[in-house]
């Protein structure tokens, strides 16, 4: 089923990961008091937010971000999340949020003199470099006891590229991040690795198979993805792996066969990398659990 992930960034921000994996549709409700701003970022999928208890629903597309502002009454966050869906939604007092840009406020239009006490309402397109911070926040390795700093390091870059008003800032030190051909080529290399899991392709076969060269394939990928080629399709095929484990219909040796194991004995070592612990053992905390 789905899920969503709350994490508490600093007082009054807020950073939620929605992430429906599955064949159904996903509810979910976070409640927002008033004076706090939204922003939704569609990841992947569509999802849809219902207001006045369904009578009003706003829609949330692939690729497109939502703000909404209401300082005169609540606005609770009820989602219904697609299958196969990802939303990034991020909530910040209006008054942190002034801070932020306490010398450029003229510029955020409903912070104005005028507008400070009125509702608002903004449909918008991701951009490329948006769009890697969004994956990143999906797609990270890292030490659990720095994860709070690196989603807060993400929430705050994810504004500032919200309201960037300039080129991509990424343009002169790396020019590859703005070209969304580039963008795409990168997300077609993920799709192909992990229809091939089991037999995955090597790299300069897969950049040609994209059309990029073998440097901007690496170069692009770890941006995009904050791994490598590599990295990330084993995380992929382990959290995989694990999956049809708890499913229950499949034993330690079918496990590794599908995801590309000839040998038991590879899996169950790759398997105890990733999570710890072998296989086996994990199954056995599986059914003690149940």
């Amino acid at each position: 089923m789905g899920s969503q992930e709350i994490i508490t960034i600093e007082d009054d921000f807020t950073l939620i990961r929605f992430q429906n994996d599955s064949e159904v549709s996903f509810q979910a409700e976070h409640q927002v008091n008033s004076g706090l701003i939204q922003f939704h970022f569609g990841l992947k999928g569509n999802a849809k937010f219902l207001f006045n208890q369904g009578t009003y629903a706003l829609e949330l597309k692939d690729e497109k971000s939502l703000l909404l502002y209401n300082p005169q009454k609540e606005l609770p966050l009820n989602l219904e999340l697609a299958p196969n869906s990802w939303v990034i939604s991020v909530i910040i007092s209006i008054k942190k949020f002034h801070a932020l840009f306490s010398n450029e406020a003229n510029y955020i239009t409903f912070l104005s003199d005028d507008n400070r006490d009125k509702k608002y309402y903004k449909e918008d397109d991701i951009s490329p470099s948006m769009a890697i911070v969004l994956t990143q926040l999906f797609h990270y390795s890292l030490h659990p006891s720095i994860k709070n700093l690196y989603y807060k390091g993400k929430g705050y870059e994810l504004l500032s590229l919200y309201f960037n008003r300039t080129e991509d800032p990424n343009a002169e030190q790396c020019p590859f991040l703005i070209d969304e051909d580039n963008v795409f080529k990168i997300k077609k290399a993920k799709e192909i690795i992990i229809a091939n899991m089991a037999e995955p392709p090597g790299l300069q076969e897969l950049a040609d198979e994209i059309g990029l060269t073998l440097k901007k394939l690496k170069m692009g990928f770890k941006q995009i993805y904050g791994d490598t080629v590599y990295g990330f399709l084993f995380d992929y095929k382990m959290d995989y792996a694990r999956k049809l484990l708890d499913s229950g219909s499949y034993n330690v040796n079918e496990v590794g066969l599908k995801i590309g194991y000839s040998t038991g004995s590879h899996f169950i070592a790759a398997f105890k990398k990733k999570f710890g612990t072998t296989p086996k053992k994990y199954l056995m905390s599986i059914n003690t659990n149940v």
